[in-house]
């Protein structure tokens, strides 16, 4: 069985180094508390920065949830993680598709980040479903990363 990797791309107003900074090093300041795995709402989205580093949220009362692993850090043009989330939606460190960014310099200081998640035959029986969940989630948490990074211009 194969799947089709969900891409999609966007643009931001920043230089790659910089738009590379604000997804990676700052996750937790645009993606939404509500929008993750934990039992509670996130107040942080971590990605360590280095190979084998840890994706991860915490909560308010420090509890960490893990998302995944980096797999890949190659500032400023390329990051890759290990989505670690199988499709009950909780953390399986034996699960993992991956998720890929580029960030590509474009005309007048314009990025186009470009995202690639794959390996989603890795869902099984529920790769249909699952793929379509993240089709319709990936948009959206693209579109407050550009407007996070754009404001942060």
């Amino acid at each position: 069985m194969s799947i089709a990797p969900i891409v999609r791309s966007v643009e931001v107003k920043a230089a790659p180094a910089k738009a590379f900074e604000l997804f990676a090093t700052r996750m937790g300041e645009w993606w939404p508390g509500g929008k993750t795995i934990g039992k509670r709402p996130a107040v942080s989205v971590v990605i360590e920065p280095r190979v084998d580093g840890r994706w991860y949220e915490t909560d308010d009362e420090g509890t960490e949830t893990h998302w995944g692993k980096v797999l890949a850090w190659e500032p400023p043009g390329r990051l890759l993680l290990g989505w670690q989330l199988n499709a009950d939606w909780t953390y399986d460190p034996d699960f993992l598709c991956e998720v890929e960014l580029t960030f590509a310099a474009l005309p007048n200081g314009v990025t186009r980040v470009t995202l690639e998640h794959r390996n989603l035959e890795r869902y099984g029986k529920f790769a249909d479903e699952r793929r379509a969940q993240l089709d319709g989630g990936w948009p959206t948490r693209l579109a407050d990363f550009v407007a996070y990074a754009d404001a942060a211009g």
